[in-house]
């Protein structure tokens, strides 16, 4: 991908579709393009943070490994969505994993240097305040599903937000369109492999969804968003 095309790319993108034309040359002047291959890591977990990352295309899976080496997955990040700057800017190791899902294209910033962009860029500032700010309302609400809600919800409101970063039309449903397993799902809701299939299992008799191995369609949507408790 160009400098053209990245410029082009990265518009789209809320926290810098507001940029001045001077701006967003200075913003793509000063980043590094990467390919990260599936099953890659962009950054380890325990490394020291400081470089920050756009992901132009592709998707990633945040994994967090706990002492007791139980994992969980804390986020997927796909086009649009940055990573690492939390630590970044705390000058803090990276606390997950970053392992790409799929083939993918980011750009990369220095810590120092991202920094300097935001001084020179006030409307690139205010951007990333309000991008993290709907980042850390988003990780209230899956606390506060992991600490009030039973089970089966917590596994719909996973598929939901699955379905709503990237879920695409097919013929009879929504198609989640990149490999996703039951275990993923399990670390994603706070639960086991083996209750993720019993639910998935008991929706597939119900005709809510299909799945088969890392592949998941929504039969019935509407079904999902009742047994999450959004209607």
């Amino acid at each position: 991908m160009d400098i053209v095309e990245i410029k082009s790319v990265i518009r789209r993108f809320a926290v810098f579709a507001q940029l001045s034309h001077d701006s967003m040359a200075d913003v793509v002047r000063l980043s590094r393009p990467r390919c990260v291959r599936r099953g890659r890591a962009a950054f380890d977990q325990g490394q020291q943070a400081d470089v920050i990352f756009l992901v132009l295309n592709g998707r990633f899976k945040a994994i967090q490994v706990a002492s007791d080496g139980s994992q969980i997955v804390t986020r997927l990040a796909g086009a649009g969505d940055l990573m690492g700057h939390l630590s970044a800017f705390n000058e803090a190791p990276y606390p997950v994993t970053a392992v790409a899902i799929l083939d993918s294209e980011v750009l990369a910033w220095s810590q120092r240097t991202f920094v300097d962009l935001l001084l020179r860029h006030p409307q690139l500032s205010l951007a990333l305040i309000r991008y993290m700010g709907l980042s850390i309302e988003e990780a209230h609400k899956r606390l506060h599903e992991a600490s009030t809600e039973h089970v089966e919800r917590r596994v719909a409101h996973a598929v939901l937000r699955l379905v709503r970063q990237s879920g695409r039309p097919v013929d009879g449903g929504i198609e989640i369109p990149f490999p996703i397993t039951r275990q993923e799902i399990g670390l994603m809701s706070g639960t086991t492999l083996h209750t993720v299939s019993r639910i998935l299992s008991a929706w597939e008799q119900n005709g809510i969804v299909d799945g088969g191995r890392q592949h998941l369609v929504l039969r019935d949507p509407h079904a999902i968003v009742v047994i999450a408790g959004e209607q």
